[in-house]
């Protein structure tokens, strides 16, 4: 099970395209909403209806923590604390974070970031703490995904399914969605 975080303020692009490409890669992924409301109101007043609602210690068993970004969005997420502790503890446990845009601050404010390259949206870098800023539009490194920014959205997706589906899976959706 994936999980992608919601807070209010999100960049809707981050999220939904990259929950469509885990989607149609055939993983199973939940919206998780930060806001204690389902409805979650995008960084341009879409308004997306959340699988759940947090519930602190549930992520214990994720396969990955997705953030998208926006703001206020990431600030949001930054200023949680019970997705401060999912987010340390999925890291401490070796397994997949992944952030894009103005989220990977969040990732470099808990010391998620420390001796990883990352990226994120320019403006951000002071922001990742202890991590070999990168300007690539995708960046992994280990366990920790980020991305650029909405440009990047797609790719940033196909990242992360690849850490689950087969290189032939990706190809297939890659090539479905017109992508070259």
């Amino acid at each position: 099970m994936i999980h992608l975080f919601l807070a209010d303020g999100f960049e809707e692009i981050e999220a939904l395209a990259t929950l469509d490409v885990l989607r149609r890669c055939g993983l199973v992924v939940k919206t998780i909403s930060c806001m204690g409301t389902r409805t979650v109101m995008g960084a341009h007043n879409i308004p997306v209806l959340a699988d759940e609602i947090f519930r602190g210690g549930d992520y214990a068993e994720s396969d990955a923590l997705i953030l998208p970004g926006g703001m206020p969005g990431a600030k949001n997420l930054l200023d949680h604390e019970g997705l401060r502790k999912a987010l340390v503890a999925q890291n401490e446990r070796g397994a997949l974070v992944a952030a894009i845009c103005a989220a990977p601050m969040v990732l470099g404010q808990h010391g998620i970031l420390a001796g990883h390259k990352a990226t994120c949206y320019p403006g951000f870098e002071q922001m990742l703490t202890d991590a070999e800023h990168l300007t690539d539009y995708v960046v992994e490194d280990g366990n920790v995904i980020t991305g650029k920014g909405p440009a990047a959205a797609v790719d940033f997706g196909f990242a992360i399914a690849s850490r689950f589906v087969s290189a032939a899976k990706v190809a297939e959706v890659r090539s479905g969605m017109l992508f070259a």
